[in-house]
């Protein structure tokens, strides 16, 4: 015969202990607690759990732990930029989205310093030099508290238009992902340079990625992005996807393009010296044609 219904009721103190396991588990891991919510109603439900008080802090949590996790997961705002500026204030033709982490700044710890950021070299020739061409856009996985500082202090002239922090990325497969399409601005002019490709991969062919800086003092990257991307601002390239599409598939797109200007140039030279060449026989031709006129016209 089963037992009375309030006999199988779980007590206070199970709850309670039911109740904090399920926050600890929460707080580790709301994106699947979220899921296995349903399923755990209904173990409870078979234990017959009828304490409405506790239901209804349940189901408080949930929606509580649902909407963080969704302010996890999201971007803070469908619309991250304001509009573009309208005449007569200038607007760059183009949109520059760069991580600040370990491609502008690379961070150090020391027993006696603690964590510090050392600036890339080449940084203040990047922002003078595509300031006028790009809208300047820091774009980092950190928090604002840690990232706010360190953009001040690697821009003090006020290069950067804007600064957008973790809150502003979408949450996807452990990684914080830059999704362009919530930047109010238009695709085909964006370009996102980052150390990552998961944090462009929603839009692969929007984005450079760079190899991640060790903190070298003698690199040059930056000096070699800065005028890859003049390159593509004073070309006037309409679609900034076609052009970054053909070195996605490189290991160092810089190198790549250093490599392919250099044969560019080396084609160029032989095109200038062969034209010189053919210039200088048809003068040769023009010359001997002339010294020999006057001698068949005396004849």
């Amino acid at each position: 015969m089963p037992a009375p219904r309030s006999e199988r009721h779980i007590g206070p103190g199970a709850c309670q202990v039911i109740f904090r396991l399920l926050i600890c588990r929460i707080t580790g891991f709301p994106q699947q607690w979220v899921r296995c919510f349903p399923w755990f109603c209904h173990v409870l439900s078979s234990l017959w759990l009828t304490d409405v008080v506790i239901l209804q802090q349940l189901r408080r949590s949930y929606k509580y732990f649902k909407d963080y996790s969704q302010m996890i997961m999201e971007p803070t705002s469908p619309k991250l930029l304001p509009d573009p500026l309208k005449e007569p204030y200038y607007q760059p033709p183009y949109t520059l989205v760069i991580e600040l982490t370990d491609v502008l700044l690379h961070p150090e710890w020391s027993l006696v310093t603690g964590w510090r950021f050392k600036k890339r070299p080449g940084i203040d020739n990047l922002f003078q030099q595509l300031a006028p061409l790009y809208e300047i856009v820091i774009f980092t996985s950190e928090t604002g508290m840690t990232a706010f500082p360190l953009i001040d202090s690697v821009d003090p002239h006020g290069f950067i238009s804007y600064r957008l922090f973790r809150d502003a990325t979408r949450y996807m497969d452990g990684h914080h992902v830059k999704d362009i399409s919530c930047l109010n601005r238009d695709p085909s002019k964006v370009v996102v340079v980052d150390c990552k490709k998961e944090a462009f991969h929603l839009q692969p062919f929007n984005g450079l990625a760079l190899k991640k800086w060790d903190g070298n003092s003698d690199d040059r990257t930056l000096f070699d992005l800065s005028a890859f991307l003049k390159t593509i601002a004073l070309s006037g390239v309409e679609d900034v996807r076609s052009v970054l599409e053909n070195y996605s598939l490189e290991e160092d797109p810089l190198e790549a393009f250093k490599r392919r200007q250099s044969q560019l140039e080396q084609e160029e030279q032989q095109r200038l010296s062969d034209l010189t060449q053919h210039k200088k026989q048809q003068l040769f031709l023009g010359s001997l044609a002339s010294r020999l006129w006057p001698r068949s016209k005396q004849q």
